[in-house]
């Protein structure tokens, strides 16, 4: 297979997304009732997509891991989601929202589908505003603004420290909605455990029965896979426990391509590692970045005494106090992008001037703040974030600084497709956190938010109908048809043979031990001869992986190692793509920072003569090397420049 049409609409920028709406096919009201979808996935995109394609006619099934669609990963999002309504009356609009993306990805994302990103961010505010999303308002009751990394306008909408959550519930009551009229069978304690193809085109799903161990099949005439990122093949990660790649990494394996995998944001707002038993990480949102001064010791004799618990944090004088991002980015300061603060804390910390026992974490300081705002303020603000770092640290933020240093968060890479957000399979479609599409080699904060809602309400239920217009002459899909039962039974057998192993060494040691490599050679900084040592390791971790995992219990029953054992073998396959992924793009781009490639004061040094390409990673079969084809990014508006933010 060769590289395939990404089908971005000629015309101009502004233009594209209204002309190609206007050009591609519709389906009738009488003939959505005769098509099926299957949504994998029901946090912000699966939730919203499933709940518009049911409003509109279609029949819909969603599928989820979780006890309910209510407990979606989607809920952890704190800080806020972007929009260019220009409330601030501070100059903000879509080519600015526009540009921001694009430059904050640096320059490695589509201008087309950001530019439609921008287009319909003012009418998701409008979406949720309308389903009761209790966004915080100013005093005269206009929807309130805030600041984020990135940018110098205030386009982030907010709902205290608990954004996620309440989206989530809006879009969670449009999805029950749909499913008291009938409209969506939901399926929970469902995983989905491989795509089925019939003349090569997705025609449905595997999923296993969470409680009962039943494996079931399941068809449609369309699959639309929101299933989230795969930042916990680094273990420890800001993902909830149960996040996983499967869904999207079973996608590959039926030959959608994988696009940009090495492509994983490092989030600078975390809750530092306390110890080797830890299981995930705690985010502290990046909005307390709009009022927290971030700082380490100017002294090291200061950093050292603060690692060894001598002195405190409120012992240290304020002319001895070192506001690095302030310092060295004065026009952004405490709000640059996420990998450039990330990278920044990483830099002081291994200077020797971290400030925890570990000499891993930096101060994030609301003592400015407070004193020129009031603790009131500072509390309506960020009242629930300061409480949840309280109970985690056993801290007053109020009276000391908090720590924090940089952690796994987010997945820009995923699933590769088109302006129609279509896959390379025919039919099978990625949204959300799912797919590569918007964000290029960086996500600016809030804006996870609006891609997820904006695919999921106001894009995939134009495009799917693009396909779906040709299928409605297709009957009910067969689930009984050889297909079905060749990829039941692949399914049967890999679940039998993780269970036959019967090794010594429990899943969560592999998932442990792969994070380990992860972190340390396709982390925060990579080079050649790590990443290639880290292809090596990824490869005696699977090998000793299905020679040596114990699973106990049985298949028919809940088995949450089971379950694992399938999350942990995808993840170290994907985690061997991810770095071949990072080792062929010898640049350093957003959150992917190769050491051969830095400016001479250390900044990320991008190579748009060999970098400006989205890899398309092509599966060639169990043990074989994967192929990488290249899309090619053509920018017609913006300027490629080295990206500053000083």
């Amino acid at each position: 297979m060769t590289a395939i049409n990404s089908k971005i609409p000629e015309g101009s920028l502004a233009e594209k997304w209204t002309k190609h709406k206007a050009k591609i096919k519709v389906v009738s009201p009488a003939n959505k009732r005769k098509l099926d979808i299957i949504v994998v996935g029901t946090g912000l995109a699966g939730a919203s997509a499933a709940a518009s394609l049911a409003e509109m006619g279609y029949n819909v099934s969603a599928f989820c891991y979780q006890d309910s669609a209510r407990r979606a990963h989607s809920i952890a999002a704190q800080g806020g989601i972007n929009a260019s309504k220009n409330y601030q009356n501070d100059n903000d609009s879509v080519h600015r929202l526009f540009y921001d993306t694009v430059k904050g990805g640096d320059y490695r994302a589509r201008e087309a589908n950001v530019h439609r990103l921008a287009e319909v961010s003012g009418s998701i505010i409008d979406q949720c505003v309308a389903q009761g999303v209790p966004f915080a308002r100013e005093y005269g009751g206009n929807l309130s603004n805030r600041s984020f990394g990135g940018v110098l306008v205030s386009r982030t909408f907010y709902a205290r420290g608990q954004t996620g959550q309440q989206l989530l519930i809006g879009a969670y009551s449009a999805l029950n909605r749909q499913i008291g009229k009938g409209a969506i069978k939901m399926y929970e304690r469902h995983e989905m455990l491989d795509i089925v193809k019939i003349d090569g085109k997705a025609r449905g799903i595997i999923a296993r029965d969470m409680v009962t161990g039943e494996v079931k099949k399941y068809g449609a005439h369309a699959v639309v896979i929101a299933s989230g990122g795969y930042g916990n093949a680094f273990f420890l990660s800001t993902n909830a426990m149960g996040c996983n790649g499967g869904a999207a990494w079973q996608a590959y394996k039926k030959g959608a391509f994988m696009s940009n995998p090495c492509y994983v944001q490092i989030h600078p707002t975390c809750i530092p590692v306390h110890g080797d038993q830890q299981s995930k990480l705690t985010l502290m949102s990046e909005s307390l970045r709009n009022d927290g001064r971030i700082w380490v010791p100017k002294k090291k004799e200061d950093a050292e005494k603060l690692q060894k618990g001598e002195i405190g944090p409120n012992d240290i004088a304020e002319e001895d106090r070192d506001f690095y991002l302030e310092r060295r980015y004065p026009s952004y300061g405490n709000l640059v992008p996420r990998d450039v603060a990330s990278r920044a804390a990483k830099e002081r910390c291994d200077a020797g001037f971290g400030v925890n026992n570990t000499g891993l974490a930096v101060y994030l300081d609301f003592k400015y703040s407070i004193e020129r705002l009031g603790k009131d303020v500072i509390e309506a603000r960020y009242g629930n974030l300061f409480q949840m770092y309280e109970k985690i640290a056993d801290s007053d933020p109020y009276t000391g600084p908090m720590q924090i240093y940089p952690a796994i968060h987010y997945t820009m890479g995923g699933t590769w497709v088109d302006y129609n957000l279509m896959t390379s399979v025919p039919g099978l479609y990625a949204i959300g956190e799912a797919n590569f599409s918007d964000h290029g080699a960086n996500r600016l904060g809030a804006s996870a938010l609006m891609q997820g809602l904006a695919d999921g309400y106001f894009v995939l239920p134009y495009t799917i109908g693009d396909y779906l217009a040709d299928e409605i002459q297709i009957p009910k899909i067969d689930v009984n048809s050889p297909e079905f039962e060749k990829s039941i039974s692949a399914v049967q057998a890999r679940l039998d043979k993780m269970m036959s192993i019967k090794g010594t060494k429990p899943v969560d040691y592999f998932h442990k031990k792969l994070g380990l490599v992860m972190w340390d050679y396709v982390g925060m900084s990579r080079n050649e001869a790590g990443l290639k040592k880290a292809i090596a390791l990824i490869a005696d971790i699977k090998k000793e992986f299905w020679s040596d995992v114990r699973i106990p219990g049985d298949q028919g029953e809940v088995n949450q190692e089971l379950e694992k054992a399938g999350r942990v073998a995808d993840f170290i396959e994907l985690a061997d793509v991810m770095t071949r992924d990072a080792l062929n793009r010898n640049e350093s781009c957003g959150g992917h920072f190769r050491e051969e490639s830095v400016t001479p004061d250390g900044e990320a040094l991008r190579n748009d003569e060999i970098g400006a390409y989205v890899s398309q990673w092509e599966f060639q079969g169990e043990d074989k090397e994967p192929i990488m084809h290249k899309e090619d990014l053509k920018f017609e508006v913006v300027e490629l420049t080295q990206r500053s933010y000083k």
